[in-house]
């Protein structure tokens, strides 16, 4: 009675093994999806699990354990000796491809093709980095874009209550803006039950030079929901739907991104092997992903529409990049010597030019004496990347200056961008307080980097500046304003009234002319003229023109006592 239920033969023990063995790489592969490609360390893994499976199942089903208590290592081996030949014969040959694969993709047997993996051109700073205009520079970083996020969501009645922001907020031009874009999580399993059919309603875009945050509801331009994200579950799972459509295909982690319909998709980066078996990693195109549809379409990188912002990751580029500076001469001299050897410094920031996205880092010696001796501008749809040669202090140095300005206050730095302002390479960073919300602007001076500027405006900030370069005997040649002309407004008069105020920790000067009714308001940390000021003095004050004519306060970026 007990034998009726067994396999009658051998054959139909294997067929069972094999069965099973099969259902189970079927549900591995539909929970784990690895990329069926032999550049893939996963697919290695995923093979040896099914076939140690197989091994095991069919040394029940045989009955060689029959009378133990236990399967020992011992048993297992020789029945895979014995009686899973072929098996073991693929395990093994697998296992020499790979160990094989991973030895010529060493570093030490090829530091010239990993030296090759980045293309570096040299650029001269103060005639290829322009001057940008105050509406392209990024004020906020990513923990300051999440926290504003997060808050705007909590307004939303309708939403709050089934959705979360996701963490990933990318930096990304759109309309010419550099903005950071968030998709819409489901809260939970059952939130994403209740709401499945209608999908994700809106992304968040957050204007990095405003601050404001816009929830951009995809009904009001006409779309339907994102009904395919890292949050759905099943079939409509980003990674799954992305692996079921492109079985061999390896991607580095998918981003979201808009169009200029604000039609939001999905941008997959493909991803190769171009060094041995594993090493060298490179991307080869990208899938663009409708978040709506699921509707998929595979680019090489010479065929990316111009208004995906984000191909190659910062993380590529800095890791290619190490490799280009690391085996500049060789793999012997990046241990011994170390012979013009370079890296990049521990951080990195982005800048919009020309209608995409450029990442900078700095580079410095690899033995790191706290200074750079240049840094990189890589655009991250096309990876053409420049190094700049710009000798002076790391960004960590420039940030500890900047915060030491402001130490009262307790202002902690974001991480710098580097611009060009009057010829002059300079870190830029916002200076936040502990809710992530920033309140003033700081410029170091790369090569000097005691020479610091702060402002409660990035225009104060600026005049701020150029003023202390003067003051130290830098050529700043005809250096003006980076505020477009078209929006400068100049007052000259008689001073009428003044009122101040502590806003803040600042001290702050509201200034009335003659035959005004409105008041102009300047800091005394960005002009200390105004400590001086008295009624009656004759005055030139400099302000943007306000979008709000009848605006009683102009905030005021200089003034000039006559």
């Amino acid at each position: 009675m007990s034998n009726t239920n067994k396999p009658k033969s051998t054959t139909s023990r294997i067929l069972l093994s094999i069965a099973i063995t099969l259902v189970f790489a079927l549900v591995y592969f539909y929970v784990t999806l690895p990329a069926l490609n032999l550049h893939n360390p996963a697919f290695y893994s995923f093979v040896f699990i099914c076939l140690l499976l197989y091994i095991l199942l069919a040394m029940i089903l045989t009955g060689f354990s029959a009378g133990q208590s236990a399967i020992s290592f011992r048993d297992f081996i020789q029945f895979a000796k014995t009686q899973s030949k072929v098996v073991v014969a693929i395990v093994l040959l697998l296992a020499v491809f790979a160990g094989l694969g991973q030895l010529i993709s060493l570093p030490i047997f090829r530091s010239s093709s990993y030296y090759d993996l980045l293309t570096v051109e040299a650029g001269d700073f103060s005639t290829e980095v322009t001057q940008v205009s105050f509406n392209e520079i990024p004020m906020l970083d990513q923990s300051s874009a999440r926290r504003l996020g997060n808050r705007k969501l909590g307004e939303l009645a309708d939403m709050v209550s089934q959705f979360e922001v996701s963490n990933d907020y990318v930096q990304i031009n759109y309309k010419n803006r550099p903005v950071r874009v968030a998709s819409l999580e489901y809260g939970d399993f059952f939130k994403w039950f209740n709401n499945r059919k209608e999908g994700l309603p809106a992304y968040l875009l957050v204007d990095m030079v405003t601050q404001e945050v816009e929830v951009i509801r995809l009904a009001n331009l006409g779309l339907e929901g994102m009904r395919y994200s890292p949050s759905e579950y099943f079939s409509r799972d980003l990674t799954r739907a992305l692996r079921f459509q492109y079985p061999t295909y390896m991607f580095r982690a998918p981003h979201l991104e808009i169009d200029d319909d604000g039609q939001a998709f999905w941008v997959c980066p493909r991803e190769t092997r171009t060094i041995g078996l594993f090493g060298g990693s490179d991307i080869i195109g990208a899938v663009l992903m409708n978040a709506t549809t699921g509707e998929c379409v595979y680019h090489s990188v010479d065929d990316i529409p111009s208004w995906v912002d984000r191909v190659y990751t910062a993380g590529l580029i800095t890791e290619q990049y190490n490799y280009h500076g690391m085996y500049v001469n060789g793999f012997i001299n990046s241990i011994i010597g170390q012979r013009h050897v370079t890296v990049t410094t521990q951080g990195y920031n982005y800048v919009a030019m020309n209608d995409d996205v450029f990442m900078y880092t700095g580079i410095t010696s690899v033995s790191s004496d706290q200074s750079n001796i240049g840094f990189l501008l890589s655009n991250q749809r096309t990876k053409e990347t420049t190094f700049y040669s710009a000798p002076g202090a790391i960004e960590t140095s420039a940030q500890a200056s900047a915060q030491g300005v402001v130490q009262d206050l307790r202002y902690t730095a974001t991480f710098p961008l580097l611009l060009n302002i009057a010829g002059e390479p300079t870190y830029f960073m916002s200076l936040k307080d502990g809710s992530e919300l920033v309140k003033m602007y700081a410029m170091v001076n790369v090569g000097q980097y005691q020479i610091v500027a702060t402002g409660n405006t990035v225009a104060q900030c600026e005049n701020n500046y150029i003023a202390l370069l003067a003051e130290n005997n830098i050529d700043t040649g005809d250096a003006i304003s980076n505020i477009p002309t078209d929006s400068q407004h100049h007052a000259e008069g008689i001073v009428a009234e003044i009122r101040t105020a502590v806003i803040e920790g600042n001290s702050y000067y509201f200034i009335r002319l003659e035959g005004q009714t409105f008041f102009y308001s300047i800091s005394a940390a960005s002009n200390q003229n105004t400590v001086i000021l008295n009624i009656g003095d004759s005055v030139s004050i400099s302000t943007s023109i306000p979008e709000d004519e009848s605006a009683s306060i102009l905030e005021a970026y200089s003034l000039t006592i006559h």
